[in-house]
């Protein structure tokens, strides 16, 4: 059945330890001027508070992480039936504007390819930190347009293309988005910026622990074995050696992130689907080539 105004659900994963912001966030979507015809909150190894009336809580007994907990209530807005567009919302961050779920309806409406919109995220001055604009040349964040990835904080998805590219990665922890965009752009599907949706979102800095620099060496590794053709692979980890040793100036962050690729060189994270050349042209026109 061909639905002529998509549905728009929206799900947000939460750990239980960010209070009144959830809260806050539930009021902002109940305040949109056309209603999202679902909202799920997923307790991601944790209880959940009490709800408002018509949102739909998931607890889980054990923390699957962000991509394994978007997968449960990416799969639950899928068991009613009646969601076309799912968005994804950082349970800290809040909707600002009260046109938001009008909006996306609207895109995905024009554009049946359009796979997934990325919001801008804005700390509570407007200001949207560089690396959350998803592209290379990121002086200008109010710059719309089609990109080849997107932000975990904010963003909608299409469910026929989640259903065509299988969901989330579930052993990612972090570059699970790449993985995404990365599947939705060889099967053909867009990815818009669209500086005009924002998500506000309190400012903070990327967390440069131990954890973080092994999964961020582990899930490049991982991306490059699982992902692209096979000439690239030691390109994409030889630029990715060369400027985290440039960047990096933490002799145990450097490390524990050489301690991360070699757990990607020697562990798996599925089957080798590598994409093709043609998608490897497109994610070079669109400004960012494989490689980087």
């Amino acid at each position: 059945m061909v639905v002529a105004r998509p549905r728009v659900g929206v799900a947000v994963l939460t750990m239980g330890d960010r209070m009144p912001e959830l809260p806050a966030l539930l009021d902002s979507v109940a305040k949109q001027d056309e209603p999202a015809v679902r909202v799920v909150v997923v307790g991601n190894g944790t209880a959940l508070p009490g709800l408002p009336e018509g949102v739909c809580g998931v607890e889980l007994a054990e923390n699957l992480g962000v991509s394994g907990g978007r997968n449960v209530a990416w799969r639950r807005l899928r068991d009613f039936g009646d969601v076309d567009v799912l968005v994804d919302l950082d349970d800290d961050g809040l909707l600002i504007e009260a046109d938001v779920v009008r909006r996306i309806a609207d895109l995905y409406e024009a554009d049946r390819r359009l796979g997934i919109v990325s919001f801008r995220i804005a700390d509570e001055t407007g200001h949207t930190q560089r690396r959350h604009v998803p592209r290379l040349r990121a002086d200008d964040p109010m710059r719309r347009g089609l990109v080849t990835t997107f932000l975990g904080g904010g963003h909608a998805l299409s469910m026929p293309m989640l259903e065509e590219t299988g969901g989330w990665p579930d052993a990612f922890f972090t570059h699970e988005e790449t993985d995404l965009a990365w599947r939705a752009i060889d099967r053909g599907w867009d990815i818009l910026y669209e500086p005009a949706l924002v998500l506000q979102h309190p400012k903070t800095s990327p967390a440069r622990h131990a954890v973080y620099y092994r999964m961020t060496a582990r899930n490049r590794v991982w991306l490059a074995k699982q992902h692209l053709p096979a000439p690239l692979v030691p390109v994409y980890l030889g630029v990715w050696i060369a400027l985290t040793v440039a960047r990096t100036r933490s002799a145990a962050g450097l490390r524990a992130w050489f301690a991360g690729f070699a757990e990607g060189v020697r562990t798996s994270c599925g089957p080798r689907r590598p994409i093709r050349w043609r998608s490897v042209w497109r994610l070079t026109r669109l400004g960012r080539p494989p490689i980087i």
